[in-house]
């Protein structure tokens, strides 16, 4: 069956760094675009990312731009998140998710999602 499992989250002080790791299983993941959703605590859920199938095309929301990346590794069938930068208002559960369409800033644009890894920004 289809299976996303994230890691790689923790605390960080402002200003640092975390890269997150999305490990996918049960599917052809060179086939699918996939995502980076995040929901912090008593909000709704923010895109944060897409990457295409390739790898080589990517798109961020204005609040990660410059400080996040998205990459794949199709070989390992694994997504990453690179997180620089970090600030409090990053704080959320970060979940990776699957899509059959590269659409940017839609929340919902996926059928599997991971169950998420907690990132949190305090000092």
């Amino acid at each position: 069956q289809v299976k996303l499992v994230e890691s790689g989250g923790g605390l960080v002080q402002p200003g640092g760094s975390l890269r997150l790791s999305c490990d996918a299983s049960g599917f052809a993941f060179p086939n699918f675009y996939m995502i980076w959703v995040r929901q912090a605590p008593g909000k709704g859920p923010e895109w944060v990312s897409i990457i295409n199938r390739n790898g080589d095309v990517a798109r961020y929301s204005d609040s990660v731009k410059g400080r996040f990346t998205i990459s794949r590794d199709n070989a390992e069938n694994t997504l990453y998140l690179e997180m620089n930068s970090l600030k409090p208002e990053d704080t959320a559960l970060y979940y990776c998710a699957r899509s059959a369409r590269f659409i940017i800033d839609v929340t919902d644009e996926y059928d599997y999602r991971g169950q998420g890894t907690q990132v949190t920004v305090n000092s």
